[in-house]
């Protein structure tokens, strides 16, 4: 049996970010349940504002196209995502979907959302722990890209407290939580490797 490749990243590249800490816990926890992890910063893959017109005149940037292969070369992508006014971030809304406006030759529109699965968490100060992102994150790539959710999904509220000096979960009914995901993510990343 070959080993699950998982990708792992935030939708925020604000320093502090509780979603970095989220992603980087998420990182530690699949390498535990047995995965091959790959953790990126959106960061490093800046990309212009969507726009239709800039791409037919452009083409996608090198950036959105690195962004879809290294998608596309795992079995399985763990998204910690903010919460913006009830919503996902722009940032990361804006790299979706770059991602999926990026085709091979003769490959199917949103390829990179296909034939992989996907778990979703969030951390947030707000007593709703990212739910309404994650809630909106879901029908971006499952009704948008087609994509395979996990029903499994980690909220941290609080978030300013939840952590603790060694950036682990304080609570541990969302260390458990978060643990589960880890495990189903890669079990579900198993079956397709």
């Amino acid at each position: 049996m070959s080993v699950p490749k998982i990708l792992v990243f935030a939708g925020s590249i604000r320093t502090g970010s509780f979603n970095a800490r989220l992603a980087a816990l998420a990182a530690k926890e699949l390498a535990l349940a047995g995965a091959e992890v790959t953790r990126v910063s959106l960061e490093d893959y800046p990309l212009p504002l969507y726009d239709g017109a800039d791409e037919q005149k452009n083409g996608a940037p090198a950036h959105a196209q690195n962004l879809k292969s290294m998608m596309a070369a795992h079995h399985g992508v763990f998204i910690a995502s903010p919460e913006y006014n009830a919503s996902v971030t722009p940032l990361l809304k804006n790299a979706i979907d770059w991602i999926s406006r990026v085709r091979e030759r003769d490959e199917p529109p949103l390829a990179a959302f296909k034939h992989r699965v996907f778990a979703i968490g969030g951390a947030s100060n707000s007593p709703y722990g990212a739910l309404r992102s994650l809630m909106a994150l879901r029908q971006i790539l499952e009704l948008g890209c087609g994509a395979l959710v996990l029903p499994e999904q980690i909220t941290v509220f609080h978030a300013s407290e939840a952590f603790d000096e060694m950036d682990n979960l304080k609570d541990e009914r969302a260390a458990a939580t978060l643990k589960r995901v880890a495990q189903r993510l890669t079990e579900a990343a198993q079956e397709i490797a």
